[in-house]
């Protein structure tokens, strides 16, 4: 019963993807692809007949994954949803905690649209949070390509800093962090977050040049 379930909720989201959001239909494939990946993952580690047992948490990069996504739409100003069907559909996928998924989508959005700024860092957040926080080659590739599709976009190089950061990569990230503050808009509504950051990762490098831990 369990397996029909499964197989009935990708057959489901396929069909929300494909014609309530109107995925494109080039996409199709790639959609098919990360849901049958998912229900391959499901067969080989799934375990129905387990009884449940509490666990604590673990903390992912995100902590919040709907919060990562919340996060990317106040930084570029993009809105909640935001307008591509391709992204719609890779936030929700992300949202879950299915960020492989999630970038499977949003590689298929970039082929489509190579200059689709909003996509690619969407991938590279999904890339870093799969990745449980370390930037990966591909993940900052994806950050640069998202820079060179939107070069005055503030997202590519606040997301990037903060990849920098949770890979213990302080300095770089304070510098980034430091040049984008300076372009930033004394109006702007996620000033005051980037600035609390900037707080927090001095923090974070004085403890790390005295090789204290941070309280």
């Amino acid at each position: 019963m369990t397996w029909v379930l499964v197989i009935a909720l990708a057959a489901a989201a396929f069909l929300v993807a494909a014609f309530v959001l109107r995925a494109p239909r080039r996409g199709w494939e790639a959609l098919g692809a990360a849901l049958l990946l998912g229900v391959a993952g499901y067969a080989w580690q799934g375990r129905p007949d387990m009884p449940a047992a509490p666990k604590t948490a673990q903390e992912t990069v995100s902590g919040d994954p709907a919060a990562l996504v919340r996060a990317r739409g106040r930084v570029t100003k993009s809105g909640i949803p935001p307008t591509d069907r391709w992204v719609i559909v890779a936030d929700a996928l992300a949202r879950n905690g299915q960020f492989a998924d999630a970038a499977a989508m949003l590689r298929a959005a970039t082929a489509d649209d190579p200059k689709n700024a909003e996509a690619w860092l969407a991938m590279a957040n999904a890339l870093v949070a799969h990745a449980e926080g370390q930037l990966t080659p591909a993940a900052f590739y994806a950050y640069r390509r998202a820079a060179q599709a939107g070069p005055e976009q503030p997202g590519p190089p606040f997301f990037l800093g903060l990849a920098l950061a949770q890979s213990g990569r302080f300095q770089e990230a304070r510098e980034l962090w430091q040049r984008l503050l300076k372009a930033t808009p004394p109006d702007a509504k996620w000033r005051a977050e980037l600035e609390d950051k900037l707080m927090r990762i001095d923090v974070l490098i004085a403890a790390q040049q005295s090789g204290q831990r941070p309280r």
